[in-house]
């Protein structure tokens, strides 16, 4: 079958996965809700079934699963065009947010919340302090780079793994000297989690997904172009630096809107990437498409595991999709090795 026929049929059979593992995460937590009774109350919330709400249920559904299930949809597809954006400009097929000290950034502001400030600013300081430290990360990357007068990808990776063994040296440096109560909240935190999912705060992960994802179809063909070199890309207009600039940019704001609400999840952004290659090929068009279907896929099915695995208690988010990832990792070295 050629990526153009495949392209639809991924799409769709995506699109179902994410629509089906939204109604399961919905149904299922701490109390299993039956899905008809899910399904009835969504038709009420959106209008379409006119009768009486039932209760504790639909609040549990409406002002709980379904706002948490909209944000692992929103985060799982930005992380995924995400890792797919720093991939393609850096040359690296192990790029992700977290090479780039973004993540590890967001975890040190949000744990100075925690441990030394508290919510001062109510239910947002703690997102606003990720994004702040988030963004703080990725100022120092780029004075690192334009000190070192170059922006090309070996600066940009060392930079940006020299950024992230700082921020997480400050990180633990605040969890061994602060307030020791706070611990398991920072653990939690900086293991990711979709806990603080709310009506009042989605819009934040919805934001950096639309960021992330406007931004990869917007320069779908000068990331193209560069697929085939920098010299090819220089030869058809495309200034390489300013596009490497730009994009580790757009990357770094979307990443901190994610961060800043969920955590710091690994993994999502390296594999994704890798997998949607394997079904439609390398042009951007395309794979930011199913990036974003398939990232949103694996942190819906993530989350339902972090819930369901050990009721009721339930597990960073983070711990699965880093299990996910090393199984993936070690699948690709071996896979490498038999073809070579």
């Amino acid at each position: 079958m050629t990526v153009r026929a495949a392209f639809p049929l991924g799409v769709v059979a995506a699109c179902l996965a994410v629509a089906a593992l939204a109604c399961i995460s919905i149904a299922y937590g701490s109390t299993v809700i039956p899905m008809p009774q899910v399904l009835t109350a969504l038709a009420r919330a959106a209008g379409i079934v006119q009768t009486d709400p039932a209760g504790v249920v639909d609040r549990i559904i409406v002002d709980l699963r379904l706002p948490r299930a909209i944000l692992a949809i929103a985060v799982g597809a930005g992380l995924g065009v995400i890792g797919l954006l720093l991939q393609t400009v850096t040359r690296n097929d192990l790029a992700d947010p977290f090479l780039f000290g973004l993540s590890a950034g967001a975890a040190a502001g949000a744990v100075i919340v925690i441990t030394r400030l508290g919510d001062r600013l109510g239910v947002l300081t703690l997102p606003i302090a990720a994004f702040v430290g988030g963004m703080c990360a990725t100022g120092i990357v780029l004075m690192l780079i334009r000190r070192a007068q170059g922006f090309g990808p070996e600066r940009l990776i060392l930079a940006g793994l020299a950024v992230s063994f700082l921020f997480t040296a400050l990180t633990n440096y605040l969890v061994f000297s602060g307030d020791q109560r706070a611990a398991h909240s920072v653990l939690f935190w900086t293991m990711g989690g979709l806990g603080l999912a709310s009506w009042q705060n989605i819009g934040i992960g919805i934001t950096g997904a639309a960021v992330a994802t406007g931004y990869a179809m917007a320069r779908h063909r000068h990331l193209d172009a560069l697929l085939g070199g920098e010299q090819t890309a220089e030869s058809l207009g495309i200034s390489v630096r300013r596009l490497r600039r730009e994009t580790f940019l757009a990357a770094s704001f979307a990443t901190a809107l994610l961060v800043s609400i969920t955590g710091v999840i690994g993994f999502i952004g390296l594999m994704i990437p890798h997998v949607a290659r394997t079904l439609v090929g390398p042009l951007h068009k395309r794979l930011t498409i199913l990036c974003a279907l398939l990232g949103a896929a694996l942190l819906l099915g993530s989350d339902l595991i972090a819930r369901t695995l050990l009721p009721p208690q339930e597990l960073p988010v983070g711990i699965v999709t880093s299990s996910i990832g090393a199984a993936f990792v070690v699948i690709v070295i071996l896979q490498k090795g038999r073809a070579a």
